[in-house]
């Protein structure tokens, strides 16, 4: 399997050259284009509770889409719902993912979530994406993605941190800034331990605060 990506780091794209018989993974609703050749079967992966785990618990799709070039070889392109980079990672064993985060893997790798104890009930929520396998991982973001090599502790705003080892842990606490006091939307994640972190220049929480104010209001009659 051949890949590129284009377009990064504003609006990136996954293009996948698959030889014959060759396999891609990707999250429901992530093809864009692709041969006419490309056969797709949709499963949940991993059997009815792991599909339903990735649904309810992460807000993930239920069903996942394996993509094969049939008799010769073919390719496809896959885009993330979000404008932002996607990043090509070699996975050896494990990875955690933000919620939304999974694009595509080889078939080797496995998608599931992660209990993240009490402490996720202030942020993200209670499960992250946990990866697994070996294989090739491509995972994206909201703007671009810059990886950091954490060596004792490194502080996060909530909504920005991506990916991290599973040598990482982290803890949720509350900025004591005055923003934080006024808006009560500063959470920080406190990660600890030695290890790679994947941290994103956006934050689709950000922005939709932005946005709030802006939607239609359905005016009162009354």
């Amino acid at each position: 399997m051949n890949y590129e990506i284009i377009c990064e780091p504003s609006y990136s794209l996954l293009e996948v050259q698959l030889e014959a018989n060759e396999k891609v993974v990707a999250e429901a609703g992530a093809m864009s284009w692709m041969s006419s050749n490309i056969a797709t079967t949709t499963s949940s992966r991993g059997g009815l509770m792991s599909g339903l785990k990735r649904a309810v618990l992460t807000g993930e799709s239920f069903f996942q889409n394996t993509y094969e070039a049939e008799n010769e070889a073919g390719s496809i392109g896959l885009a993330p719902g979000t404008a932002g980079d996607i990043v090509a990672h070699e996975l050896d064993g494990e990875l955690f993912l933000e919620a939304g985060a999974f694009l595509a893997s080889t078939p080797d790798v496995e998608c599931d979530s992660k209990f993240q104890g009490l402490k996720g009930l202030l942020g993200e929520g209670m499960f992250a994406l946990r990866v697994s396998g070996n294989g090739t991982l491509f995972f994206n973001a909201y703007g671009d993605i810059e990886e950091v090599q954490v060596d004792g502790s490194y502080i996060v705003d909530n909504g920005f941190a991506v990916a991290w080892d599973p040598t990482l842990q982290y803890n949720l606490t509350r900025s004591k800034k005055i923003r934080s006091f006024l808006f009560s939307d500063q959470l920080l994640m406190n990660f600890t331990g030695h290890g790679r972190l994947w941290i994103q220049s956006r934050s689709p929480r950000t922005l939709a605060n932005w946005v709030h104010p802006f939607r239609p209001v359905e005016a009162d009659n009354d």
